[in-house]
């Protein structure tokens, strides 16, 4: 039995796993992302930057497993960060913050670079590690004053990179994306799946042995 690890706090990603039938352990890293960030340079490509992240993440959650879990087991790190007007945006860090972030994006497009990070456990060793990155343009549409407001009262663009999020209340300001949208909400399934395949996994076997207990 192959045990799917979800190296992520995201509750995104987890919907999006267990809607494509994969129920995984869920371990969230404790990577410091501003130190690793800084660590790279600024002349680090968005790409390099969400797929270090991404191999951190998934690298320390490897590293802590029990070891029942990584005798058979497969851990997912994941990294997603906006690229806008030349930088890189993450999680706002206050209100006002992603107010700014808003209004700087409204009614324009950017690209969300997302980093996958697939590493493979067998008898407690890593036995294959990859990393790559998945890109999707978003086109943001413009809201209006007060459901802007509203929407950051929720405090959910807080807690997404780049403020928003497609499967939540931020939706409704999204006029459409051009690439894979499961990747913009956190784990794109086309490249998970090719690294999955990568690492002599199949999407059936993973879903015989992850599937959510029947209710």
């Amino acid at each position: 039995m192959t045990r799917v690890v979800l190296g992520s706090a995201s509750s995104g990603r987890l919907k999006v796993l267990r809607q494509a039938g994969i129920d995984p352990l869920v371990v969230v890293s404790g990577v410091d992302e501003d130190r690793l960030i800084d660590n790279l340079g600024p002349d680090a490509s968005p790409g390099d930057v969400v797929c270090a992240l991404a191999q951190a993440k998934a690298e320390q959650v490897a590293g802590e497993l029990d070891a029942a879990v990584a005798t058979d087991c497969v851990v997912i790190g994941c990294d997603s960060m906006l690229h806008l007007d030349g930088g890189l945006c993450g999680k706002p860090e206050s209100v006002e913050a992603a107010r700014q972030l808003w209004q700087s994006m409204a009614g324009r497009s950017g690209q969300l670079y997302t980093g996958h990070c697939v590493i493979r456990l067998q008898d407690n060793n890593i036995v294959h590690c990859e990393a790559q990155t998945s890109i999707t343009t978003v086109h943001f549409g413009t809201p209006e004053p007060d459901d802007l407001e509203a929407y950051l009262a929720d405090g959910e663009s807080l807690r997404v990179a780049g403020g928003f999020t497609l499967d939540g209340l931020g939706g409704w300001f999204i006029d459409g994306v051009d690439g894979d949208p499961s990747a913009v909400v956190g784990i794109g399934l086309p490249l998970t799946r090719v690294l999955l395949r990568r690492a002599g996994l199949s999407i059936a076997a993973l879903w015989a042995d992850n599937a959510e207990p029947r209710r």
